[in-house]
């Protein structure tokens, strides 16, 4: 990426270092709200990583797909098959990671037959591959009519599959065909039935968040680094948020379901928060450690991501003992959950600022991990 637009490294950098922050605090039990996703509709900070990911995503194709289309059909369907199947993969190895648990005394494997087949980086896999070949063949103006197509069709299958309870957890109709396809051994069920927040319905929806990011892209492209550039930003994020909102009042803003509106809101703030950066980075020159901390996690994206997922998974089979109970048994815990207890949840007496503080600590090595990769010219593409 050329230099001048450094602040869409800067974007994609701290989104990583949100999702971090999000999804490893010291207790799930000891969270401040901000920090936590909507319960239902809604939708706080928590709920803006995922999204401002995906519109990443977009943004990134928007510098790459012109290098696919002057190679040809075969190199754009070898590259975008390519990356769909191996994110895929390695989100779906990711759930099954580290194959084996623990199980009484001794390891036991862990069958296939209760994994997860969904989640983030294969809904990242999905979008990236269905709006890739969305944008090469139907080019910007196509691309656009087909994204309001998708988002006003989402919406019309809510309404059409239960016109009484579109909305709701047990009323919503992606569910059933989740069940239907995959199976409930193979649904996330955090909710406390089977329901999975990434689930195959929704994400309609949610590739759309990428083709806002990459027509954002193909705009700075186009328009460069000028004045015009960023107050067009910052006039179609106003125009994307206030839009978000009126569609909240008849299709919820919801990030579980992911409704057409939540795509539109999210991606009209990201449009404000990269109209921002843009224009302090850029045209005010105010960059330093600040924004290098943040482009650490922007070069090495998905390793950082996976690598926050699976470490403290390989690190839960190390068994530390703890006290024992009133029956005599002896409780086990993690390297990773002994520093918590023993040192994050001790140091205020607030025990959010403990978990929080345990996943700032997370933050500061997954960065000096990046940090040492970037100083080596390390950079794991996929």
């Amino acid at each position: 990426m050329n230099q001048r637009f450094y602040s869409l490294d800067v974007f994609r950098g701290a989104t990583v270092a949100l999702m971090i922050l999000v999804n490893t605090p010291g207790s799930w039990s000891h969270i401040y709200p901000p920090l936590e996703h909507a319960a239902w509709h809604g939708c706080t900070p928590t709920d803006l990583v995922f999204p401002f990911f995906l519109f990443a995503v977009g943004n990134a194709m928007a510098f790459v797909l012109p290098k696919l289309q002057a190679a040809g059909q075969v190199a754009f369907w070898q590259k975008v098959l390519q990356r769909t199947v191996l994110i895929f993969l390695i989100g779906l190895l990711l759930n099954w990671f580290p194959f084996v648990k623990w199980q009484d005394d001794g390891l036991a494997a862990k069958r296939f037959a209760n994994v997860r087949i969904l989640g983030v980086l294969q809904r990242i896999a999905l979008c990236y591959c269905f709006a890739s070949i969305i944008a090469y063949y139907l080019k910007i103006k196509g691309a656009a009519i087909m994204g309001g197509l998708l988002l006003l069709g989402y919406w019309l299958l809510c309404l059409l599959a239960n016109p009484a309870d579109p909305y709701s957890l047990p009323g919503w109709f992606g569910t059933g065909i989740d069940r239907a396809i995959l199976g409930d051994n193979h649904i996330y069920k955090g909710e406390g039935v089977p329901f999975d927040p990434e689930g195959l319905m929704s994400v309609f929806a949610a590739i759309v968040q990428v083709l806002f990011g990459y027509f954002t892209g193909v705009f700075i492209l186009k328009k460069g680094k000028t004045h015009e550039m960023v107050t067009g930003l910052f006039a179609a994020g106003c125009v994307l948020v206030f839009a978000g909102f009126c569609w909240d009042m008849v299709f919820p803003i919801n990030k579980k379901i992911w409704t057409s509106s939540y795509t539109v809101y999210t991606s009209g703030l990201a449009l404000l928060v990269l109209a921002l950066l843009i224009y302090i980075i850029e045209f005010r020159g105010w960059k330093g450690a600040w924004s290098r901390f943040f482009d650490v996690f922007g070069k090495n994206p998905l390793f950082i991501f996976v690598l926050s997922g699976m470490l403290p998974r390989l690190l839960g089979l190390i068994r530390i003992p703890g006290s024992a109970d009133a029956a005599g048994k002896i409780s086990y815990t993690s390297p990773f959950g002994w520093f918590y207890e023993h040192v994050c949840a001790h140091t205020f007496r607030d025990p959010r600022m403990g978990s929080l503080l345990y996943a700032l600590v997370m933050i500061g090595m997954y960065w000096v991990i990046g940090w040492v990769m970037d100083k080596n010219k390390i950079y794991v593409k996929v």
